[in-house]
């Protein structure tokens, strides 16, 4: 499996699965634009593929603003050309019960997790199109599939995500593009650290008995972005250890 002469944008890629999905997708030859709205770990992540013999370049902006997404896309089709596989990544979560959840929350996570994947979508489709070929893959999540306490707002813009990938999906069929999504489950991320959740607790829960690690989510991803998966779009690959079975 090959993505040499492959342009790839992953948002969100300067820590935790996005990092891993950059890395591995260097691995397999890619050359990779790692946005993300932290400018230091995005020129982490790139420091890591070029010590490792890689190309990619670190992109500073917000993936749910339409014109800092604008000016990520102008610099990286620039220093790279254009691009035909994107993985949107991008994310943000918070634990709020539902009698307790705002507006103004409701609409940041609906913002960047939902928002966020079809503005930049929206910027990078016209290049597939052109290309006559093209890779999109989401980032979802588990608890879109199963539900979860505390998380209205977020298994929301994640379900949304879902539904969303499926309508690309049937649209751009027939145009050499296809579009899946990941829903990663328990996964060991700083995003879950910093969440109050007893990581070890809950990895004792899972079917498993360990927590997810991003590079499980990373190979997934690096499969469905490439020619081998040229007759899989639409689909839901679900890497959670065994935590949701359909």
């Amino acid at each position: 499996m090959s993505l040499k002469g492959k342009n790839v944008v992953v948002t969100g890629g300067g820590r935790g699965i996005g990092r891993a999905i950059a890395t591995v997708l260097a691995a397999y030859g890619a050359a990779v634009a790692v946005w993300d709205l932290n400018a230091e770990g995005a020129a982490q992540t790139a420091d890591i593929i070029h010590e490792a013999g890689g190309k990619a370049i670190a992109v500073a902006g917000d993936a749910a603003v339409a014109d800092a997404i604008a000016d990520s896309a102008a610099r990286t089709r620039e220093e790279l050309g254009p691009v035909t596989v994107l993985v949107n990544n991008a994310g943000i979560s918070s634990y709020v019960p539902f009698t307790g959840l705002t507006e103004e929350v409701w609409d940041r996570i609906i913002g960047v997790n939902l928002k966020g994947p079809f503005l930049v979508t929206k910027e990078f489709i016209p290049d597939m199109l052109d290309a006559g070929w093209g890779r999109i893959v989401n980032i979802s999540s588990s608890s879109a599939q199963t539900g979860a306490p505390a998380m209205a707002h977020y298994a929301a813009s994640k379900g949304g995500v879902i539904g969303f990938t499926k309508a690309l999906a049937i649209e751009f069929a027939d145009k050499g593009i296809t579009v899946n999504h990941v829903p990663p489950g328990f996964v060991d991320t700083p995003l879950v650290r910093e969440g109050p959740v007893d990581v070890d607790a809950v990895a004792r829960t899972m079917p498993m008995k360990r927590a997810g690690q991003p590079n499980d989510i990373a190979h997934a991803v690096a499969y469905l972005v490439s020619e081998e998966a040229g007759y899989v779009t639409g689909q839901t690959l679900s890497v959670n250890g065994g935590r949701y079975l359909f």
